[in-house]
């Protein structure tokens, strides 16, 4: 079995490198004269991947390989998509990926050694609010939400750092308390959260919030009932938030009829669907979209641009990546020693996917637009480091995983090479 497994893996990283060089080759040679950076940046991206496989691999023995797999399809897609809109985002996010690399292995080590922190948790609470508070104050805004901090030539997203911290007090709360009155601490740090994303405008974000915290209390308590109203005490906020936003209300009715604001608010859902609607089954091929008609092509709406040039059955392959991640990362949970690293890796996981479903949603026009990024594939900085920093949660608690049944294998006397 393990042995299918590895086999497996190679496989589809051969597959992967084949993509990798296949699409910055014809990028490479997509103006009629070769385009020698494209060829360095496919080159280097294919390297990186095959490198950071098996150095991680060979250091990380229960390494989960399907969940790194899919992580670098993802990323690799946005750093083909990023150099066919701009070369200098790609090149920016390269350097990006490179840092994240490190927290990812950094928090994979962290995780492999530690319990459930103890009242660090507590910390880790105040923390998250003070990061998120912090934006009321010393943000500015971007396309309507006041979620970027300046630091001389820096900036950073902290509410990207603070969904990292509220999986991790979350985790802690729902793994140590079972009366109903313990959770009543955790139950109003999560109300405070989403209200300074509320404050902020951060929709996304706050949506992102409260379905990550519903999915993660009904996994840990069972509770029906109480999960439920929590469903209603959502509906009843979103409800509110419509009658007392305005900017909550612009979203909704974009959403119910973006062509007639065509020329104003309307612009950017229009543009994205009717280049995924350009692009039909097999897409109009790379470099021959139209990217630029869309606003926030490289971040918000990558998945449009991804379904214009690649088509809508590789956008799909992409919605099945992230589907493998799951189902990856909710093994993982399932075969935890403990409840605390289940909740911590089956935290992450819904944490992810919720993100990527709730973006491509609103790309598609399912549900209004949110503005948050595309995990893995999105251009930004605190996005990729707040997805690999998840994803090295995933992974540590995999390495605990592996750990524990080689123990258990070579009491048995199996044979674990």
């Amino acid at each position: 079995m393990l042995k299918l497994t590895k086999q497996s893996a190679k496989a589809i990283l051969f597959l992967q490198q084949l993509f990798i060089l296949s699409a910055f080759g014809l990028l490479t040679i997509r103006n009629g004269q070769p385009d020698l950076m494209a060829a360095a940046m496919g080159g280097a991206v294919c390297l990186f991947n095959l490198l950071q496989y098996n150095i991680l691999r060979t250091a990380f023995r229960h390494l989960d390989r399907f969940v790194l797999l899919a992580a670098q399809f993802l990323w690799s897609v946005g750093l083909i998509v990023m150099y066919r809109i701009r070369p200098e985002y790609a090149f920016r996010q390269g350097i990006f990926l490179i840092v994240s690399t490190f927290a990812a292995v950094i928090m994979m080590l962290i995780i492999r050694r530690s319990k459930d922190f103890g009242k660090w948790n507590w910390v880790f609470m105040a923390l998250a609010v003070m990061l998120l508070g912090s934006t009321l104050v010393l943000s500015r805004a971007i396309g309507g939400a006041k979620n970027w901090i300046d630091i001389g030539p820096f900036s950073f997203q902290p509410s990207e750092f603070a969904k990292i911290l509220f999986i991790m007090g979350s985790a802690y709360f729902l793994s140590t308390r079972d009366k109903l009155t313990s959770f009543i601490p955790y139950i109003a740090f999560t109300g405070i959260c989403v209200l300074l994303l509320v404050a902020a405008r951060e929709l996304g974000t706050g949506l992102l919030l409260c379905g990550t915290f519903l999915v993660l209390f009904f996994a840990a308590t069972g509770r029906t009932l109480l999960t439920m109203l929590g469903v209603g005490v959502f509906g009843a906020g979103a409800f509110a938030s419509y009658h007392l936003f305005s900017h909550v209300q612009t979203r909704v009715n974009i959403w119910r009829d973006p062509w007639s604001s065509y020329n104003a608010e309307g612009y950017q859902i229009v543009q994205g669907l009717m280049a995924l609607a350009s692009g039909g089954l097999f897409g109009v091929g790379l470099g021959k979209g139209m990217p630029g008609v869309i606003p926030a092509s490289h971040t918000d709406y990558i998945f449009s641009v991804i379904g214009e040039e690649f088509g809508i059955l590789f956008a799909a392959i992409v919605i099945i990546f992230y589907l493998v991640f799951i189902v990856r990362g909710m093994l993982i949970a399932l075969n935890a020693e403990n409840i605390y690293d289940a909740l911590l890796a089956f935290g992450c996981t819904c944490m992810l996917s919720l993100q990527g479903f709730i973006i491509i949603g609103g790309v598609i026009k399912l549900i209004p637009l949110t503005g948050i990024t595309l995990p893995f594939i999105s251009y930004g900085g605190s996005s990729l480091l707040s997805s690999m920093i998840q994803l090295g949660i995933i992974e540590g608690v995999a390495l605990k995983n592996g750990k524990r049944e080689e123990k258990e294998l070579r009491m048995m006397g199996a044979d674990v090479r």
